[in-house]
């Protein structure tokens, strides 16, 4: 049963756990989307929205590599189903929270438990993968990232039209995402936990690298984290806000704008996948970072359509770099998978945060449009993507 989980591709726990993510990450994304909103209902500053997103990405990611590094050693099946209830509990609290400090409660319930559910379900996904961990990776992000496309769209539906008390709807997919991960707990515990766990542990890289070669590339994967997820904050946080500006578009017409950039990016991450497992992962990382550099550096000085058509190019380009950049982490220390995704997600999370909230100060300070301005500049970073090992042959042996 260990070499079948070793070497085919479990496509219906990718599915599944794909679909968890996605329903997880739908609920997730209702929170910056609703911010247009909550902005005039509450009187909030752009500061004040950028420490909604700075508490909610710092309770999503603080506890995430503790919870990967104990699934390591203690795997955890049923912790997934817990990480949807606790979402759960703070879904509740937002639709009826009456004012900022109930707001910032209720987001860091549901980053709680964020926290809880990705490293263990990145670990599923790796071990669901055979030798496709790129594809398995994308299928499991692309479900987060169609989550995080339909939120915003639902919420334009739901929510503007009938008020913050109506986010009480999105439970019901956390409660059906909570029935989905029970079962996907059943298979871990059955045919993952039991056998390849052991695996795992004596899996031994078969990179000729040393200690401090795997360091550094440690150190630039975490750069090339940060560049990608600073400029994504600065997307999915004022993308609507700066259309809102500088087009004078409506709520609705901004989210709808959100949603195809969040649609082009679900798309985008299923070719890097493929493409990675291909060509290897460091060229698809290169390529997705530093290739949407000339599109990013474009988009503040154009029109409502190039405007459009540019969020929706860097969407595609820019995806697939993070389920890249986890894969090419895990190979780079096989016998942590659960310590790296929880580090890797909890990092991204982290790093959304800090750039939410810097980039609602500086909005403060000077407009939303030059925060676009300096935010454009961040995917240059990915050229240091060429400091990267050759990663194609990790898969031999492992």
């Amino acid at each position: 049963m260990s070499d079948m989980a070793q070497k085919d591709t479990a496509f219906k726990v990718l599915l599944a756990i794909g679909v968890a993510h996605l329903l997880n990450d739908a609920v997730q994304s209702v929170i910056p989307a609703i911010y247009p909103i909550i902005k005039d209902e509450f009187a909030l500053t752009f500061t004040q929205i950028g420490l909604i997103t700075l508490v909610f990405q710092m309770t999503s990611s603080i506890f995430q590599p503790f919870v990967g590094r104990y699934a390591d050693n203690h795997p955890s099946p049923y912790a997934l189903t817990a990480g949807m209830c606790i979402s759960l509990c703070g879904i509740f609290l937002l639709a009826f929270a009456g004012n900022f400090g109930m707001m910032l409660v209720a987001v860091s319930v549901v980053g709680i438990g964020s926290s809880i559910f990705h490293p263990e379900a990145s670990r599923v996904a790796q071990m669901a993968a055979g030798k496709r961990k790129g594809l398995a990776q994308s299928i499991f992000q692309v479900g987060g990232n169609g989550g995080s496309a339909i939120g915003p769209l639902l919420a334009a539906l739901i929510i503007l039209p009938n008020g913050i008390n109506s986010a009480m709807w999105f439970a019901i997919a956390l409660i059906v995402g909570a029935f989905v991960v029970a079962r996907v707990g059943r298979w871990y515990k059955r045919v993952v936990a039991s056998s390849m766990v052991s695996d795992v542990r004596k899996a031994v890289s078969v990179l000729d690298l040393t200690p401090c070669q795997v360091r550094n590339a440690m150190i630039v994967l975490v750069v090339l984290t940060f560049s990608k997820q600073f400029y994504m904050s600065s997307m999915t946080s004022y993308f609507t806000f700066f259309l809102m500006d500088k087009f004078e578009m409506t709520v609705r017409d901004s989210q709808l704008c959100l949603f195809a950039f969040l649609t082009a990016s679900a798309i985008g991450i299923i070719a890097g996948g493929w493409i990675g497992d291909k060509i290897g992962r460091k060229y698809v990382i290169w390529c997705s970072i530093l290739g949407a550099a000339p599109f990013a550096l474009m988009l503040p000085y154009v029109g409502l359509a190039a405007t459009i058509i540019l969020a929706v190019i860097i969407g595609l380009v820019i995806s697939s770099a993070f389920s890249a950049i986890l894969v090419f982490a895990t190979e780079l220390k096989p016998a942590h998978v659960g310590t790296i995704a929880g580090l890797f997600f909890g990092l991204s999370f982290g790093l959304g945060g800090i750039g939410a909230a810097f980039f609602g100060w500086l909005a403060e300070k000077t407009s939303i449009e030059f925060v676009f301005q300096v935010s454009t500049l961040l995917p240059l970073l990915g050229i240091v993507a060429a400091l990267l090992p050759d990663m194609k042959k990790v898969d031999r042996g492992v």
